[in-house]
């Protein structure tokens, strides 16, 4: 289990407003945890102290929604976590985020202000402001989730898989293998990205277009021809190299994303490929193919 030592996971759920905090704090209801929105920062370390006394029988751990609403979130969730950690607990922070557009397509449909709307922003503006205000606490989450396109079904498929993901492991940083494709665009979470294009398009083939690269033949077709022999030990000793880099300066998390055309042949054959290569490395490492099935 993630968080407060053996016996209270603590998960800090936060994000842009209208990207699906509710949401995602609604799954860890369902998972099992006691949940608490609009908390101040500063009564997070009182809330785990006395929830341990008194609800750590009860529930699987303790969830708390933050945003930017509460007056002192921007200069006081950082001393918060830090509080919690010289306590022995260990919080786990989840950052849920969306496009502008997509942000504003909700507020849109839903006709409800976004909260920077009250301090003279524009829509647009709102939503950038808020993005640069939570810029930090983004770059200290556990896990960054990019909700553009997601459904309320999507965001509950996908946290719980990589809640899963988080289960169990310590501080050490976290490397997401994604893939992907460019005509869907580029994931906004992604610290590195890789053009694949120039490998051998499977698409092309009739016998092997309806598979992925998820399939031998695909992944025979891909890895096993001049360019991607040449290629895939190349990209496994950059990034073995590589990785050990961001370790020592304290990254919590490295979103790799692998891209091809349309995401389901070249990209998603490339990623299980790495994402073997770092877990046998020892590393704590996850996989998405993000438009496997749109490919």
């Amino acid at each position: 289990m993630p968080g407060a030592g053996a016996d209270l996971p603590v998960v800090v759920i936060s994000g842009l407003s209208g990207s699906g905090k509710s949401t995602a704090l609604n799954v860890f209801e369902d998972l099992g945890y006691f949940c608490v929105d609009g908390l101040p920062a500063s009564l997070m370390p009182k809330l785990v102290s006395l929830f341990k006394g008194q609800g750590a029988n009860r529930y699987r751990g303790l969830a708390l929604g933050m945003d930017l609403r509460e007056a002192d979130f921007v200069t006081g969730w950082e001393p918060a976590i830090a509080d919690l950690r010289a306590a022995g607990d260990s919080p786990q922070i989840v950052f849920v985020e969306a496009s502008t557009q997509e942000i504003m397509r909700r507020y849109a449909t839903t006709r409800r202000p976004h909260p920077f709307e009250s301090e003279g922003y524009g829509l647009g503006e709102a939503v950038e402001e808020e993005r640069r205000r939570m810029a930090p606490l983004r770059e200290a989450a556990d896990l960054v989730m990019d909700t553009t396109g997601f459904s309320i079904h999507d965001l509950r498929r996908q946290l719980q898989d990589k809640w899963k993901f988080l289960e169990g492991q310590g501080p050490a940083m976290k490397i997401h293998i994604m893939s992907f494709g460019f005509k869907y665009g580029i994931p906004t979470e992604s610290d590195l990205v890789m053009d694949l294009r120039f490998l051998p398009n499977p698409y092309f083939d009739p016998e092997l277009k309806p598979l992925s690269g998820q399939d031998q033949a695909v992944v025979e077709y891909v890895l096993g021809s001049e360019e991607g022999r040449t290629f895939l030990p190349r990209l496994k000793e950059f990034l073995l190299d590589l990785v050990p880099r961001y370790a020592r300066e304290g990254r919590y998390r490295l979103t790799v994303s692998l891209g091809c055309t349309g995401g389901r042949h070249r990209s998603v054959a490339t990623a299980e490929a790495v994402f073997d290569t770092l877990r046998k490395a020892g590393y704590t490492v996850s996989l998405e193919h993000r438009h496997i099935e749109k490919g």
